[in-house]
């Protein structure tokens, strides 16, 4: 007698991700109670299986659930405000003067909100997050069903969210401990904004809170030129160092964006187990540089993509960082077989989970695995023809390509459409902050 489950999905194509470099054609996913059961061909999966739903994606390619390893979701709401400004100008100039005036829990929801709604019709089912009021971030994620590393933000400065170090980490703390085992969709991460905004003293206490709660950190690191120099003037180090010195390195920590390094800095992160977020397209879009991703992976560190917030980039799309860190690689390094197309798109969807610590839950299409999984339709005269689906993937396709989102096997997008929430919703929650935040007749 055949099993019953819930769900078969039946593609064309799937690429696991694990095994490495491999493509099946012909085979099915058998999905039971959120989890992957099976992976196998057509035939067999009708023969074993009776499922409640068959979804046959003749004309796609399925793949794990993109992971963007870091964003400040949030900050949607300020997309396009000041653009064309340098990181350091932009930031203290333009958007901490905007946070100061608006952020609270209102904007956090509505902007996470719109967030996920967008990372979702863009084959994203899980992100890292950055930013104030984490509970708000968390019930925006939990509204339309997607996965999120919740970040304990945390500054040597007050915010309209919280007073002094001590008072940012009480309150992620308590907000942990408020919806931990909730939602088998929520983790979390202590979030140190940056070295140059963080104390030595700070930082002690964020380790200790780490290691005693078993979270990743989750940082910027060596994002600019001047972070570095002024961490020279300040502490006589470099801020890589600086942290080694704190003991703050280790395979707990993500890096995020990782520019500005020297091998003795890539070795270091290497011996010491670290992660790295890359985020090509804002590390272009504010003239921060260019990380050097190819020596990084060839060391064995563990890369993962991030989009960054929408303010810097200006979209929260993996396929398109997929396409854009290959190519930088290959441009940088004048070697054009570094960072193919199995290797953006492990550091898409594996590369991201293992810096999470979720690499037994979700990142590939595994026997066991949490069905986190995106359809991406390719019959589509654009991408024709397609010799390599793996290859089209990280250099033809968008996100206008998904058609179908799973997070923990229950659908989010269905035929291009997002689950949960109305288009007309998701304009007036965007109209409503822009007219807040920069009314019309001004």
């Amino acid at each position: 007698m055949p099993t019953p489950i819930d769900l078969i999905i039946e593609a064309k194509w799937i690429i696991p991700v694990e095994p490495a470099n491999i493509v099946l054609e012909g085979h099915a996913v058998a999905i039971d109670k959120g989890r992957i059961v099976a992976i196998l061909q057509q035939s067999e999966g009708n023969i074993r299986y009776s499922a409640k739903e068959v979804r046959k994606l003749n004309d796609h390619v399925l793949i794990p659930g993109l992971v963007n390893l870091h964003t400040h979701a949030a900050m949607t709401l300020l997309r396009g405000l000041s653009d064309d400004i340098p990181l350091m100008d932009w930031l203290q100039d333009h958007i901490w003067p905007a946070e100061a005036k608006h952020v609270s829990p209102e904007f956090v929801h509505d902007g996470t909100f719109l967030a996920c709604a967008e990372m979702l019709r863009g084959g994203i089912t899980c992100f890292n997050d950055m930013y104030f009021f984490p509970q708000a971030a968390s019930k925006a994620a939990q509204s339309l069903g997607m996965r999120a590393s919740i970040g304990l933000i945390a500054f040597d400065f007050p915010t309209a969210y919280a007073a002094d170090i001590d008072d940012y980490l009480d309150k992620g703390l308590a907000v942990r401990d408020a919806l931990r085992g909730s939602n088998p969709l929520l983790s979390f991460c202590l979030a140190p904004h940056a070295p140059y905004t963080v104390s030595d003293r700070s930082f002690a206490k964020v380790l200790t809170l780490a290691e005693q709660c078993d979270i990743p950190i989750h940082l910027h690191l060596h994002e600019t030129l001047d972070e570095i120099n002024s961490s020279l003037k300040q502490h006589g180090v470099r801020p890589i160092e600086r942290l080694h010195r704190l003991g703050m390195l280790g395979p707990g920590l993500i890096g995020v964006h990782a520019v500005h390094l020297n091998a003795g800095e890539m070795e270091l992160l290497a011996k010491q187990g670290c992660s790295i977020a890359h985020c090509p397209s804002s590390n272009l879009k504010l003239a921060s540089g260019i990380s050097p991703i190819t020596q990084l992976t060839e060391l064995g560190i563990n890369v993962g993509l991030g989009t960054d917030g929408a303010a810097s980039n200006n979209r929260l799309d993996i396929l398109q960082e997929m396409r854009t860190a290959s190519l930088l690689a290959k441009g940088s390094s004048g070697r054009a077989n570094v960072i193919g197309a199995h290797h953006a798109l492990r550091m898409a969807t594996l590369g991201g989970a293992r810096a999470l610590g979720l690499e037994q839950e979700i990142g590939s299409i595994r026997t066991g695995k949490s069905a986190d999984l995106c359809a991406i339709k390719v019959n589509d005269s654009l991408l024709a023809p397609c010799y390599d689906p793996a290859s089209l993937l990280a250099y033809s396709a968008g996100r206008e390509h998904v058609s179908d989102v799973w997070v923990a096997g229950s659908a989010r997008v269905c035929d291009g459409k997002l689950l949960g929430a109305s288009e007309i919703e998701l304009i007036n929650f965007a109209a409503l902050w822009q007219n807040l935040i920069r009314p019309r007749n001004t």
